[in-house]
């Protein structure tokens, strides 16, 4: 069984609809055309439809938004700044521990070398 051909209007809302015959043909021929039509009822007086959440912002409401928008940018950066000055520091002392052992390692090393030739120096007298 075919279902039949729908025309929408644009004038449809989420309330109750009526289908209405068109008068126009429908395109197979055999089975009418329908249209969606919005109920004739209007609104009861003193009943606003509400616009969509951005567009009921005024002037000032947007930059105090704006204002609150950038301090808490601000805010994290601090945050991430503070963060990235204590990886730093933690980064730097790790490198300046290494470079004391590694100053340790090569005096033991330089020691030992000295100690060697002094050996070896004798031991062909």
């Amino acid at each position: 069984m075919q279902k039949p051909n729908m025309a929408v209007t644009g004038d449809e809302t989420d309330e109750e609809t009526d289908l209405a015959p068109s008068h126009m043909a429908a395109a197979t021929g055999d089975m009418p055309t329908y249209q969606i039509r919005a109920p004739t009822t209007a609104l009861p007086q003193g009943v606003v439809m509400a616009a969509s959440p951005g567009s009921l912002h005024s002037p000032q409401q947007l930059a105090e938004e704006a204002t609150r928008k950038r301090e808490l940018r601000l805010m994290k950066n601090r945050e991430a700044a503070r963060e990235c000055r204590r990886k730093k520091k933690e980064y730097v002392k790790c490198l300046e521990n290494r470079v004391a052992v590694l100053e340790n390692q090569n005096k033991t090393l330089i020691e030992e070398l000295k100690a060697l030739k002094d050996l070896y120096c004798h031991k062909a007298e």
